[in-house]
This record gives C-alpha cells, sequence and structure tokens, in this order.
C-alpha cells in the first residue's frame, strides 16, 4: 500500500523535539525490503516512490546516485534496427510534449531540434570548444537566470567527493558493508559479531572504538556518542547542520547510498522484535559520516546550479541547423525560448518518448494480434472437456498451455499460483516454514504434510542433513580441516569430473539415491483445524473456511459450472543445480517457492464431500465422477509431475490415461519452442529434452531457462481471446468473466493481488535490465555468497537486491529482456474499468503516474487505452 511518504516538520522545530523514528519511517520509502536469497521473490524496488511520476523518479534518482530508470541507448537503437519502436509513436510522442510545453516559436524549428535530438546518444553535444561558440555563450549569461537547475539533497560525504577534497562516500560505503555484514551473518562465521545481541548501533558503538581501520582521533570521537541511537542521530544531524525540513531527505540519501543492506535491514526490522533496526542503521551511518568529515567542515552551501549555455548553444547549432552568429540576431524573448527547449528537451523527456513509442508499439501488436482473432471465435460447445488444467498465470506457462490445448480436449485456466491460499506450509521432516503466498500478504492458516509413520522417514533424513552439517563444521575447525581434504578428497573429485562432464546422468543418479536412501512414505495434509495457541497460527480449516477458500478459487479461476471428469491443478517450480538465484525462478506468488504445496491443498479441499455439498447449495455444482488432482509444471524441463492423485472415478480414469499419452508429445514441443531462445554453442539441438534435463542439472550452467524474462503483459480475461494466439510466452494469462462478476468484486482482488505482483515482477526485470549495477546483481561468475543472505559482487560491495546479468542478457552487448513497462488489458466493459479505477486508489495513481499501463477490451470486442 501506497503511504504518505513526508513528514512536514515546521523550521523553527527544535532537531531534539522532531519524533525521529517518524522520520526513519517516512524516509524508508525509497528502499524495499530484501529478502534472503533462498526466499528470493520478485519486487518492485521503487514500490514507495509511485506517488511520483516514473519521470520525476528518474529525475531524482540520476541526480541523487546516477542511475538510468530508462533503457540505455543502446537498447533503443537495437529495438529500431528490430523493428519493435514505429517511427510514427515516436513522432506523435514528440508532437504531444511540444504541445504540452506551448513553446512561442515556429514548430517547424521546434521540430527539426527535437527530430535529431531523439535519437543522439549523449545528453547535448560533446563538441563545444568552439572558440564563436564560447563567445556567444559569454555574451548571452545573463539568460542563465531563466534557466534553474534544481538539486536533490545529497549527504556530506557525497558533496565532499564531488568537491574533488576527499573519498568520503567510498570509505564511508565500505564501513558500512563490513559492520552489516558482521551483524546481518546468517551463522556462516565461525565467529559471531559481540554484542550482537544487544542490538546494531550499542554492538558497533562498543567495537568501533577498536577498529584498526579508522584513525585514534575518529575512534575517541565516536567512542562519546550518546549511549541510544536516536541520541546519537539527532546529535551528530545537529553537528553537520542539517536543517530540520532537510532532514528527510538526508536521511532518503544516505538509504540510497546501500538500497541493499537497508533494505535487508528493513526485511529484518519487519520479521523479528528488532524494529529501531533501521534506526541504529542511520546512526552507525551518519555518526560515521561526521567523524569522517568533521575536518572538512563547513562545507559551501549546496545551491541550485545555473546551467551552463555552452551545450544548449551547441544543440541548437548541430541539431537545429542554427548558425552559432545567428543567436545576436534573435530577440531577448526568442534566445530565452530557444535555450528552454534545448534544456528541457533533455535525455530523460528523450528516453521517455522512446519508451512510450516502444510500448505503444508493443500494445498494438498485441490489439492487432487479439482483435483479429475475435472474428474466429467459436461458441465452445455445451459438452465439457475431458480435462481441465489450471495453471499459475506465469508466462512461462502461456506455451505449455498452447501446446496441450491443442494436444487434446483439454480446457485450461490461468489463475494466481497461490490458489488464493494465505498459507504457511511444513513439509515432511523439515523444521522449517515458508509463507506460501504473496510477499505483500501475511499467513492466515498452517498447513503441514503428515504421515501415519513418519520417524524411520524423519531419522534418514535427518542424517543426511547431519552429514552436511558435519562437514561445514569440519571445515571451519582449525585440526580438522587439515584432515578434511585427505577424507573427502577422492569423493568430492570423483563427483566434480562426473558432474562436469556429465552433467545429466549424475545429478538423475544422486537424486535417485538420496529418495532411494530417505524413502519418504506417502503423506496427507493436516487440512482440518486445530487450534494451538493464541500467538501461533492455527493448523488446518474450519469447515466454513475451507468451503470459503474452495468458492474463492473457482470464482477466481472462473470455474463454476461444466465440470470435466479430471481437474488438474497445476502448481510451478523450477529445477537447476548451483544456482544461488533457483527460487528467482519458482513461483513468485509463493514468496518464491513451488506453489505444488498450495495446489496440492486446494486439490484435497475440493475433493471434500462436505465442501461439495456447501457448494452446491450455493449453485455450484461439482459432478460426483469429477475428481481433482494436484500436478507441478517444472518449468526448466516443461514437464508435469503428479503430486496428488486420490482414488480417480473411471471417467477421471480414461481421462487421466489420455492426459498421460499427450503429456510427452506437449513436453516434447515446448522444449522444441524454449530451448533454442537460450544462448547456444550448438546452432541446431537434435534432443531438447536431454538439452533441458542437461541445463537443470549442469552446475556450470549460468542460465538455466530464462525464467520470466520479456514479459509484457497481463491478460485479464476469457481464454478464447488468446487461444488461437502465439504470445511467445511474454503473456501473464488470468482467467476472468465479466458477466460472472456483476459486482465487480473478482476484478478487484484479481487488480490488488495478481497484478500487483505481476507488476512488481515486471518491474523487477525491468531495473534488472536498465539499471544492472544498482537494482540488478551483475555477473553470476564473479558473485559471493554473502553473511547466508544474499549476494555481492566481490567482498565489498552493496548487497546486490536484483537479478543477475544472465537473467535479462543474452550477450554483453544485446539484452534478451526488452524493458518494456507491464500493461495490463481487462475484457470487461469501460464502466467495470472506470469502477475499478475509482474503488483502487494505488492502482489508479500507478496508472496515471506511468507505473503501469492500462488497456480493455469492450463488449464489443473494441480496445480501448487508458494511458
Amino acid at each position: 500500500m501506497l503511504q504518505e511518504s513526508t513528514l512536514y516538520i515546521e523550521k523553527k522545530t527544535d532537531i531534539l523535539e522532531v519524533e525521529i523514528n517518524d522520520l526513519v519511517k517516512c524516509a524508508s520509502h525509497v528502499i524495499v525490503p530484501l529478502g534472503p536469497l533462498d526466499t528470493f521473490a520478485a519486487r518492485n524496488p521503487w514500490v514507495g516512490l509511485e506517488g511520483q511520476s516514473f519521470e520525476q523518479t528518474a529525475r531524482r534518482l540520476k541526480d541523487t546516485c546516477e542511475v538510468d530508470m530508462y533503457p540505455n541507448h543502446s537498447m533503443f537503437q537495437s529495438a529500431l534496427d528490430h523493428g519493435e519502436i514505429r517511427q510514427d509513436f515516436i513522432e506523435k510522442g514528440i508532437q504531444e510534449w511540444l504541445i504540452s510545453q506551448a513553446f512561442e516559436l515556429p514548430r517547424e524549428r521546434a521540430e527539426q531540434l527535437c527530430r535529431a535530438a531523439i535519437l543522439q546518444d549523449d545528453q547535448y553535444p560533446s563538441d563545444i570548444e568552439n572558440l564563436e561558440l564560447k563567445s556567444v555563450a559569454k555574451k548571452l549569461t545573463n539568460f542563465t537566470n531563466y534557466i534553474i537547475k534544481s538539486q536533490s539533497i545529497k549527504t556530506y560525504s557525497q558533496r565532499l567527493e564531488q568537491l574533488g577534497k576527499a573519498n568520503a562516500a567510498q570509505v564511508l560505503n565500505s564501513h558500512m558493508i563490513k559492520w552489516c555484514k558482521l551483524f546481518l551473518d546468517k551463522s556462516q562465521a565461525v565467529w559471531l559479531m559481540p554484542h550482537r545481541e544487544e542490538g546494531f548501533y550499542h554492538a558497533w558503538r562498543k567495537l568501533v572504538q577498536h577498529d584498526s581501520s579508522l584513525s585514534r582521533k575518529v575512534r575517541t570521537q565516536l567512542s562519546e556518542l550518546p549511549m541510544d541511537a536516536e541520541g546519537a542521530l539527532k546529535k551528530v544531524l545537529i553537528e553537520l547542520g542539517v536543517s530540520n525540513s532537510d532532514i528527510q531527505e538526508y536521511l532518503e540519501a544516505h538509504f540510497l547510498a546501500l538500497p541493499g543492506w537497508a533494505g535487508m535491514m528493513l526485511w529484518r526490522s519487519q520479521q523479528s522484535e528488532e524494529a529501531s533496526l533501521l534506526l541504529d542503521y542511520l546512526a552507525v551511518r551518519v555518526s560515521m559520516e561526521w567523524a569522517l568529515v568533521k575536518p572538512y567542515l563547513p562545507l559551501p552551501e549546496n545551491r541550485n546550479e545555473k546551467v551552463n549555455l555552452e551545450p544548449l548553444i551547441a544543440a541548437w547549432t548541430e541539431w537545429g541547423n542554427m548558425p552559432i552568429d545567428g543567436w545576436l540576431k534573435l530577440s531577448s524573448a526568442e534566445i530565452k525560448t530557444h535555450l528552454i527547449l534545448a534544456y528541457r528537451f533533455d535525455k530523460i523527456v528523450r528516453n521517455r518518448i522512446l519508451l512510450e513509442a516502444w510500448e505503444k508499439s508493443y500494445e498494438e501488436q498485441l490489439k492487432k494480434m487479439i482483435t483479429s482473432q475475435q472474428n474466429n471465435i467459436v461458441i465452445p460447445d455445451v459438452k465439457p472437456a475431458l480435462a481441465q488444467f489450471v495453471f499459475c498465470i506465469d508466462v512461462r506457462s502461456e506455451p505449455f498451455r498452447r501446446k496441450l490445448e491443442k494436444a487434446g480436449d483439454f480446457e485450461t485456466h490461468g489463475t494466481a499460483g497461490f490458489f488464493g491460499l494465505p498459507i504457511e506450509t511444513c513439509e515432511l521432516g523439515s523444521n522449517h516454514t515458508h509463507n506460501s503466498l504473496p510477499v505483500m500478504f501475511n499467513p492466515q492458516y498452517k498447513v503441514k504434510e503428515i504421515a501415519k509413520e513418519s520417524k524411520p522417514f524423519e531419522q534418514r533424513n535427518q542424517v543426511v542433513s547431519s552429514l552436511g552439517n558435519t562437514f561445514k563444521t569440519m571445515k571451519h575447525n582449525l585440526f580438522s580441516s587439515l584432515v578434511l581434504p585427505e577424507i573427502s578428497g577422492p569423493w568430492l573429485s570423483l563427483q566434480t569430473l562426473a558432474r562436469s562432464f556429465m552433467p545429466r546422468s549424475t545429478g538423475r543418479t544422486i537424486s535417485k539415491m538420496l529418495n532411494t536412501w530417505v524413502q519418504k512414505p506417502s503423506t496427507e495434509l493436516s487440512l482440518d483445524k486445530q487450534q494451538l495457541t493464541d500467538s501461533e497460527l492455527p493448523i488446518g480449516f474450519s469447515n466454513d473456511e475451507k468451503v470459503h477458500f474452495v468458492r474463492q478459487a473457482l470464482k477466481m479461476m472462473g470455474l463454476t459450472n461444466q465440470f470435466a471428469p479430471l481437474v488438474v491443478i497445476c502448481g510451478h517450480g523450477s529445477h537447476s543445480t548451483n544456482n544461488p538465484y533457483n527460487s528467482a525462478l519458482d513461483c513468485g506468488a509463493c514468496g518464491g517457492k513451488s506453489s505444488g504445496f498450495n495446489a496440492r491443498v486446494l486439490a484435497a479441499l475440493c475433493n471434500l464431500p462436505n465442501v461439495r455439498e456447501s457448494l452446491e447449495s450455493e449453485g455450484i455444482i461439482i459432478p460426483k465422477d469429477t475428481v481433482f488432482v494436484a500436478a507441478e509444471h517444472i518449468t526448466t524441463l516443461n514437464e508435469l509431475q503428479w503430486l496428488y492423485v486420490p482414488e480417480l472415478s473411471d471417467k477421471a480414469k480414461e481421462s487421466f490415461k489420455q492426459v498421460q499419452d499427450v503429456l510427452p508429445m506437449v513436453s516434447e514441443e515446448v522444449n522444441a519452442e524454449r530451448i533454442p531462445q537460450l544462448p547456444n554453442l550448438k546452432s541446431h539441438l537434435k534432443n531438447a529434452k536431454g538439452e533441458a534435463q542437461r541445463l537443470s542439472e549442469d552446475w556450470s550452467e549460468v542460465r538455466p531457462e530464462w525464467g520470466l524474462a520479456r514479459n509484457a503483459a497481463f491478460i485479464i480475461g476469457g481464454r478464447h481471446l488468446t487461444q488461437d494466439c502465439n504470445l511467445d510466452g511474454r503473456v501473464f494469462l488470468n482467467n476472468y468473466n465479466w458477466k460472472k462478476d456483476k459486482d465487480g468484486a473478482i476484478l478487484a482482488n484479481i487488480i490488488a493481488g495478481p497484478a500487483t505482483v505481476t507488476q512488481w515482477i515486471n518491474l523487477q526485470y525491468y531495473a534488472s535490465t536498465v539499471a544492472p549495477h544498482y537494482y540488478g546483481s551483475g555477473n553470476k561468475t564473479t558473485q559471493t555468497i554473502t553473511a547466508g543472505h544474499g549476494v555481492m559482487q566481490g567482498n565489498a560491495s552493496d548487497l546486490l537486491s536484483g537479478l543477475p546479468f544472465q537473467s535479462v542478457m543474452k550477450s554483453d552487448e544485446e539484452a534478451y529482456h526488452e524493458p518494456l513497462r507491464l500493461l495490463v488489458v481487462i475484457q470487461a466493459p469501460t464502466s467495470y474499468v472506470k469502477r475499478v479505477l475509482e474503488q483502487n486508489h494505488v492502482f489508479h495513481q500507478k496508472v496515471k503516474n506511468g507505473w503501469i499501463r492500462l488497456a480493455s477490451i469492450d463488449t464489443e470486442g473494441s480496445w480501448v487505452s487508458w494511458s
């Protein structure tokens, strides 16, 4: 949810009277919580900034931390070369911008400059050494008063670096990285940080006095700080002379300096009793900054700069075909207008126009594809399908669904992969639980996997875990580490050779050996409610709750009548080896884990007789011979693996057999379509299935699959809209029938849940593509797993929050992911779309401020653009 993110403070208020915790909370909107890597879930890095327009945020980040939010020149040029950006949309964008500016200038002259500048790589022409140009600029100096360049507030350490006096910001960041790694360590280090249990600030204050990398004078100053974090932060803000009105923006600049480590602190503060962790982080950081910059204080006042006129004059000379001496023939009003136009039509405006043209070109392509199918739509028979499959809306489901529907009398549906179940899951033999729902929500129930005879399995499972823990302990022990290579060397050498030269067969052999050893028994789920204590989540559901979640799931997926004999609830997950980002390939709606568990829970609930009886009284009649089963779509292999198959009716058995018969062919066809899209030394693959298996088992493989790269749109509507379209695995598909949603409740839930998740996924990929050094995580081959939480590049970088280079780039020069903001397409009457915009302020704000694009298909089949 978006919240008010600016705290008003009167200028006369004493800083000691300011509620610093409120300021810290408001300042934290510039970062997002960053959870551990093993539960990586896509997050929109700008979710707290959506109250401003996309362009405004881009300007601020460019000014504050030199981060570009728009694609670079080479990406736009590549899209133009491939015909993905239409020239008429670029021209339309230029015209709309000129109209909005209302320059008192001949339109032809303004258009000439804009058309020439739009595709330039540089902000302004680089050749400004012309003496005549400098002379004219000097004569026009008085016009600089008309163009004021406003600046965002920067930290003192950043300003000191800009002045060239010291590399204070770099030194400060290196110190903060060191202390954050120590404090946040997840039992990876042999020696834990002393006094860690007292909190970050208290532990740091006691230890920094012994930090030999700091001078004695600095250590003495830091040792004299107040005992509490709030007092320390207020003290150093006073010492630095930060005005009351600038405090929040100053703290925001500190958060943006290391958004990864700050984001991890934010996540930790939300998960535990360490609620003051962000305050501690800022107290440590600003205190360190004060000690480092104190010898250079006071710094020159940070005033708004006057603009250099030379690049603006050069722009008109090179791009506007205007002679240099022509400036002296213009009137004062004309000079002012020319300069302002060249200044305003900067790189950010040009990139915005190009991005919007790219997005409109894709929207037009999608519109043409869908609307061209409208005349070919055949009204489906009343007879139900042989089998119905419910997939996650994930873009990787689209090719599988397309091939599956062509393979037989099968019907597919799309819905959010957690299937509307707000659960925390616990698998058999595990002491760990997982929140199997979107990260913006909290679980309300707990479901455990149970077995009648589980002790032997748990003991065998414990043996496997103990071997790993023992190996790790021996590595860290001084004496045992000396003999460990002698003991483990032969086995690990053989494993290394086998995994390197025979990855596919080795991976399957090891997996088979483990499964044979642990012998996991058949299991059930704890679906019946057990209330333990008020502080714990209830295990299972009451009868009313079971009915509620099944009813809700069936309505959300658009499956309330004409049930097939077999209904397959398909979760999805990925399989890869030696991949820190494995969870990034799992279900985003399940918090970065496979959604197979949720699929199994829903299928089991749908088969309960008492649930069916209750639904029947409401008009949702599930035939007695209809059986729900659960499967998992393994996206790396493009296979379905069965998770839960209860006793089938005769009709369901027949359907199940036919499904089993066609699945190998479907898998083969999907692999043949998807695998060649991955960079490969071989130009032609004879065995796509074998290559998919190798990719999933090869521990040297940096791209086991493309994941959700190239995602671009989210279609909320009937499957008939897209059934005959090859959407190239770029579109999230959510079934929706507006005729069954008179009050708009289903559409509102889709917009609040799945639409938000898909937008977060989209912007995670977008950010990792356009700003890989800041919002991505760099090259996989040089990453370092840090503190058990995340990755760094080397041993002293920010904690990297986004996707690795290999997830979005085809090569060093060519991007695979097309950085387009998500296009949401709703098939519903215009009144439905207006209603959801009126009722959902957050979604309306996203559309208005350019964070998401919106279109709809009305009852006549006409396409309406709302962006």
